[in-house]
């Protein structure tokens, strides 16, 4: 007779991560699962993210990535299991509260206020974080300190030649990287963008790649992407989820090499790329 004590769902997490100090993680799910009624979409999901690490989220479509971004964000709550944030759990959170513990994110539809212009979206963005609270009776003008971050992040983002340009105005591309920049805008050190590329050229792409770079350096990214030569460009990891489950989590080169993954979904996504890019 074994000895060995059974290890259950949380115990097969905690065994795994054992030899790590939480400090070193980030972001942390610990056995995730969310049923909508009787239909479970996100079923055990375990997944530890360093501090500084870019990893990839991809997978077929329905299989629950942007459910997750949505459980990780708080916009949904758990049906069962835990999303720590730096060690500390914020699962059951609301989204603006797990925003102020460093956590932000962006959406697959673009999120401005598009009859501000780009200084002012910016500048919104860094209120909360610089300890400007609500009131009447503030001029917006004279916070010099919101209004010499707006410009730094204008130039990070490279909008400094827009600061009047109201954003309903701006290339989806320009759109898409002003809300990079209020995503980064309250200094979270987490940050989720959900198919940040989505519509864009090829030439966009690759520009937005370096900016994601750039703008992130010193923070922890996840990213729900479509785009392999994206993924591949940009994780540090990738992490594959298939029905609710992630079937691998590891560097770019070994899942390319993982047969669950070729079989499950990164060998057919290839062959269309290959097939498009002979098509044209």
């Amino acid at each position: 007779m074994s000895s060995a004590t059974p290890t259950t769902d949380t115990g097969r997490f905690e065994q795994a991560m054992s030899h790590v100090h939480a400090g070193d993680y980030a972001l942390e799910l610990r056995n995730l699962r969310k049923r909508f009624g009787k239909t479970e979409i996100i079923r055990g999901v375990d997944l530890a993210v360093r501090s500084g690490e870019r990893v990839a989220i991809i997978g077929p479509n329905g299989a629950g990535k942007s459910t997750l971004f949505n459980l990780i964000s708080g916009r949904f709550e758990p049906s069962s299991g835990e999303v720590l944030l730096n060690g500390h759990r914020i699962d059951g959170k609301k989204p603006f509260e797990i925003n102020r513990l460093g956590l932000s994110r962006s959406f697959q539809i673009t999120n401005i206020f598009p009859k501000l212009s780009v200084f002012e979206n910016l500048r919104c963005g860094v209120l909360w974080s610089l300890g400007y609270r609500y009131t009447l009776f503030r001029f917006l003008a004279g916070m010099d300190d919101a209004n010499e971050r707006a410009e730094e992040l204008m130039r990070m983002i490279r909008l400094d030649k827009k600061h009047d340009t109201l954003a309903m105005n701006l290339t989806y591309a320009e759109q898409r990287a002003l809300e990079i920049g209020i995503t980064i805008a309250g200094g979270a050190n987490v940050i989720l963008l959900d198919e940040p590329t989505a519509g864009m050229s090829k030439s966009e792409t690759s520009r937005f790649i370096e900016l994601i770079r750039e703008v992130t350096v010193g923070k922890t990214l996840l990213t729900v992407e479509h785009d392999m030569g994206v993924v591949f460009g940009l994780a540090d990891k990738i992490a594959v989820v298939v029905y609710g489950e992630v079937i691998a989590f590891d560097t770019p080169e070994a899942v390319r090499a993982n047969p669950k993954v070729q079989e499950a979904y990164l060998g057919s996504v290839l062959a269309d790329e290959q097939a498009a890019s002979v098509g044209h």
